[in-house]
């Protein structure tokens, strides 16, 4: 169902974009805006479904707590960039797109050394 309201969402968006670019161009970004938080506020609800079962399984598996919390964040960081990318793309700013993902990308390896540590420590005890 949740998919529907997506796709709804995306199309009824889509429409008022191709009218509006043959009056007023620049307020289609507007739309394309508002339509994308739309579309995330739609499956917030799923993202938090599926943190409490990955937080749940972590708890019983035992993995570090730590860890979970850093690929939730890069999770989000990533989507969040591909978000602020698509919307430079469809503004037409294509510069301003790639040096949005060469952030991000900086950003996520820069959060993820302590996993890369924690993956190297394991790697060195294996391999006398």
């Amino acid at each position: 169902m949740e998919a529907i309201k997506i796709i709804g969402v995306g199309i009824i968006a889509l429409i008022i974009i191709v009218i509006i670019k043959q009056y007023k161009p620049e307020f289609a970004i507007y739309i394309s805006i508002i339509s994308g938080i739309i579309i995330i506020f739609l499956v917030f609800d799923k993202l938090s479904g599926i943190i409490s079962i990955l937080t749940e399984l972590s708890k019983k598996t035992g993995i570090n707590a730590t860890y979970l919390s850093i690929i939730l964040k890069i999770t989000g960081i990533a989507i969040l960039t591909e978000f602020g990318v698509s919307i430079c793309k469809d503004a037409g700013e294509t510069a301003i797109a790639s040096k949005l993902e060469f952030g991000g990308k900086i950003i996520i390896i820069s959060i993820s050394v302590p996993i890369i540590s924690a993956l190297l420590q394991v790697i060195t005890t294996i391999i006398p």
